[in-house]
């Protein structure tokens, strides 16, 4: 098994190269280059570096969302392609379950975070008991007052991840007891984590059909609520 990642889904851009058991290559990049412009490269020079080449691939991983409408289409439509031509398998994973994968094996609840503007964030919990991750509430977009009420009620360490982590830190860290942030090395999203969190999806035994494959934005892009509310008027 040779799995190729992809993780474009914020800011950063990466791409890692997973055999099955243990990493064997990751490049990460938060330079402000376009993913367009670098995602490939890096997959290219994993690949060589790695003493691969694209026919070695077996299995493709992405972070299908949620995230950047722009950052996730790009990654999602670079999988495919690399896939297309060879059928190989497609796992698009949640971003929020790959940045806790990614975490590593801290036991409490981790707390993914991600952006979404207007006082919102891309959520999921997770709690971590002695190496496993444990799905607390579904991927979801939720203002962090009502997130706030939430982790008020959860007893221990919680850890927050991703890109929204230092703002959920900030505007949380005076309500809700144990709040970590931890290193930023750890808390960003990571292709390794897209590439344990297909993993983990094989091992559930999930589709992995590549056409089939849709972006899970969690809601509509600001250009699509533009157009319905001109529809309502």
């Amino acid at each position: 098994m040779l799995i190729l990642a992809f993780e474009t889904s914020a800011k950063s851009c990466s791409a890692a190269i997973h055999d099955g058991t243990r990493l064997l290559a990751e490049s990460y990049q938060n330079s402000g280059l376009t993913h367009s412009q670098t995602l490939m490269v890096m997959a290219e020079d994993l690949l060589k570096v790695c003493g691969k080449s694209a026919a070695d691939v077996t299995h493709l991983a992405v972070a299908a969302g949620p995230g950047s409408f722009t950052g996730i289409r790009i990654g999602v439509a670079a999988a495919k392609g690399f896939a297309w031509g060879a059928e190989l398998p497609v796992y698009g994973v949640s971003t929020l379950e790959a940045m806790a994968l990614s975490l590593g094996a801290y036991d409490g609840h981790v707390c993914c975070c991600m952006d979404a503007r207007r006082n919102q964030v891309y959520n999921a919990l997770f709690l971590c008991e002695k190496g496993k991750l444990t799905r607390i509430s579904e991927d979801r977009a939720i203002a962090l007052t009502e997130l706030k009420g939430e982790l008020e009620h959860i007893d221990g360490p919680i850890y927050l991840v991703g890109d929204g982590a230092a703002l959920a830190y900030r505007t949380l860290c005076g309500d809700v007891e144990e709040l970590i942030l931890p290193p930023e090395h750890r808390q960003h999203q990571r292709a390794s984590g897209v590439a344990l969190a297909a993993i983990e999806a094989m091992n559930r035994g999930e589709s992995a059909d590549g056409a089939a494959l849709q972006p899970n934005y969690l809601r509509l892009s600001q250009a699509e609520r533009e157009r319905l509310e001109k529809m309502k008027k």
